[in-house]
C-alpha cells in the first residue's frame, strides 16, 4: 500500500518518502542577501525528508519583501548557497529551491527606494511589511508594462541557472501567496487589458512563459510549481477559483512538471472550497498538497490517490523521519 513513507518517482529524481519539507522563509541571510552558514545547518538538519523545497529566493534584484530573505542573482549568493546544497547532499537529502519575485509585497524601504511592481496598481491592505524602520504599510505598486515582462522572464531563466551552478536538484517556481506571478493570475489583483489581462489565458501567460523559460534551463522533470487557488493572503482573491484550478490544473499536463505544489486552502478563511478534487482529476502529474493535513489524513489521501506527497513544517528543531505509527517524529 502506498504510505508516506514510500518512495516516490518525482520527474527526473526518486525521493525516499513523501514527507516534503515545505518553504519556509526565515529570513537568515547576511548582507547582500547571502545565505549563510547557519542556514546551512538548519537544511542539513532536514536533509531526511523526501525532498526539502528551500525558502522564498528572488531570482531578481530589488525586489525584496522580508528585508534579509535570501537571493539568488549574484555569484557571492551562488557560493552562498553551494555550501547549502553540499551540506544537505552529504547529509543524504534531496534540495529544490524556490526562486520567486515579491511583486506589490515588495516596499520601497527594503529596496534603495524603488516603488514595487505589480499587474495593476492596486495596493495590498489590512497588514504592515517589516521594514529597518519598523513596520510600515504597503505602498502602491507600479502598473508594469507589457514591454518589461520579458526581463521578468529572463530574471527567473537567470535565477535558474544559478541555482544549477549552486548544486540544487531542481526549482520550484512560486506562484502562490499574492506575489508577482500570483498577482498576474488572479483577477483580484489583474485589472489590466492586452495580452497579460482579462481572460484566464491571458492572466495566466506570464506564469507559462516563466515555467517555459525556467525549464529550458532544467528540463520540466527538475522544476515544480506552486499555486494558492483560495488564499487570500496578500489581499488575495479570485472571482472564481474552482474554475481558475480546474482550467490550470489540465493546461499544465503538457509542461510535464516534475509536481505540482498546491495550497489548498486560505489562511485567514475568507474564500472556501474543495480545490484539491478537480486538481487532481484534471492533473496528471505528481501532486503535492498542505496546509492542515494531520498524518493520518495526509495517510489516507496518498493510500487513496487523492495526492502524492505532503509537505511538513518543521519547527526549528531537527527533524528525522522514522516509522512511528503512521505519524511523523521530531526530535
Amino acid at each position: 500500500m502506498t504510505t508516506l513513507f514510500s518512495p516516490l518517482q518525482l520527474g527526473a529524481a526518486t525521493v525516499p518518502n513523501r514527507i516534503f519539507m515545505a518553504p519556509l522563509t526565515r529570513c537568515r541571510a547576511g548582507a547582500e542577501h547571502v545565505p549563510t552558514a547557519l542556514m546551512a545547518e538548519y537544511y542539513a538538519q532536514r536533509a531526511s525528508a523526501g525532498l526539502i523545497i528551500a525558502e522564498a529566493t528572488m531570482a531578481i534584484e530589488d525586489h525584496s519583501s522580508f528585508w534579509t530573505e535570501p537571493g539568488i542573482y549574484s555569484a557571492s549568493q551562488v557560493v552562498g548557497w553551494k555550501q547549502v546544497t553540499d551540506a544537505v547532499h552529504a547529509a543524504g537529502g534531496r534540495i529544490f529551491l524556490q526562486i520567486w519575485h515579491g511583486g506589490r509585497a515588495c516596499h520601497p524601504l527594503l529596496n534603495n527606494g524603488a516603488q514595487p511592481v505589480a499587474p495593476s496598481p492596486i495596493a495590498i491592505t489590512g497588514d504592515e511589511v517589516h521594514t529597518p524602520q519598523g513596520k510600515q504599510p504597503y505602498v502602491l505598486p507600479r502598473e508594469l508594462r507589457d514591454d518589461e515582462l520579458p526581463l521578468i522572464v529572463a530574471g527567473f531563466k537567470k535565477a535558474a541557472e544559478n541555482a544549477k551552478a549552486a548544486g540544487f536538484d531542481g526549482v520550484e517556481v512560486h506562484g502562490a501567496n499574492g506575489y508577482l506571478l500570483d498577482e498576474f493570475l488572479r483577477d483580484g489583483a489583474n485589472r489590466r487589458g492586452g495580452p497579460y489581462g482579462g481572460s484566464v489565458e491571458n492572466r495566466a501567460r506570464l506564469m507559462f512563459e516563466v515555467i517555459e523559460a525556467v525549464s529550458g534551463v532544467w528540463g520540466g522533470d527538475r522544476v515544480g510549481l506552486r499555486i494558492s487557488p483560495l488564499n487570500s493572503y496578500n489581499s488575495m482573491i479570485d472571482s472564481d477559483p474552482i474554475g481558475l484550478a480546474t482550467w490550470l490544473a489540465g493546461q499544465l499536463n503538457d509542461l510535464r512538471l516534475a509536481y505540482l505544489h498546491v495550497m489548498r486552502g486560505d489562511f485567514l478563511g475568507q474564500q472556501n472550497g474543495d480545490v484539491m478534487t478537480p486538481i487532481r482529476a484534471n492533473y496528471r502529474g505528481v501532486l503535492v498538497a498542505n496546509m492542515g493535513y494531520t498524518p493520518d489524513e495526509g495517510s489516507l489521501a496518498i493510500a487513496a490517490g487523492k495526492v502524492d506527497a505532503l509537505p511538513s513544517a518543521p519547527a526549528s528543531l531537527p527533524i528525522r523521519i522514522c516509522r512511528r505509527g503512521s505519524g511523523l517524529a521530531r526530535r
